[in-house]
């Protein structure tokens, strides 16, 4: 593993389960309702169907998005760290830092789906509008588009965390 994209290609690929994990699995329902709520468009949650619904606003929204970034990122930090060291590579501690710090803040914005927010904006401007609001035929263009998004700013982060890799 001498050669300068073998780092790179093993950050992006072990970065890249982490994400998969934390987005889906380690990401809990009510982070996963609720980081989107606002005052103007709030939203109700119940952990069960038994459960009397909770009406949460903007500062839950706020909150339970900043915490699923939060769990999300620890999640890529952990399978990036584990897998660099199983696989020899020494990260510089700067570079991953700067890594997980552009990976929270990309992923909050994107995951913070407000009405009007910045992926339906970036989808509407660049004419992928019909695209975004499309959930037929088991297709969610917003979960599509939030999911290239990710995968585009989780490379950069790769080839930042990559920098002045070193192996052991």
């Amino acid at each position: 593993m001498t050669h300068r994209s073998a780092p790179f290609a093993a950050v992006l690929g072990l970065g890249r389960a982490g994400s998969n994990i934390g987005d889906h699995f380690v990401q809990s329902d009510y982070c996963a309702r609720v980081k989107g709520a606002t005052d103007a468009k709030p939203v109700h949650f119940a952990a069960t169907p038994d459960d009397e619904p909770t009406v949460h606003g903007t500062a839950d929204g706020i909150k339970a998005c900043a915490w699923h970034c939060l769990t999300y990122t620890a999640t890529q930090a952990l399978a990036v760290g584990v897998g660099a060291r199983v696989l020899g590579i020494r990260l510089h501690p700067g570079a991953a830092a700067a890594a997980l710090a552009l990976s929270f803040a990309t992923h909050y914005a994107a995951d913070r789906r407000v009405p009007g927010g910045l992926l339906e904006t970036l989808a509407t401007k660049t004419g992928k509008g019909n695209f975004w609001r499309l959930a037929d035929h088991g297709i969610n263009g917003a979960y599509c588009l939030d999911s290239a998004w990710h995968h585009g700013w989780e490379t950069i982060a790769a080839l930042i965390a990559a920098t002045k890799a070193t192996t052991r």
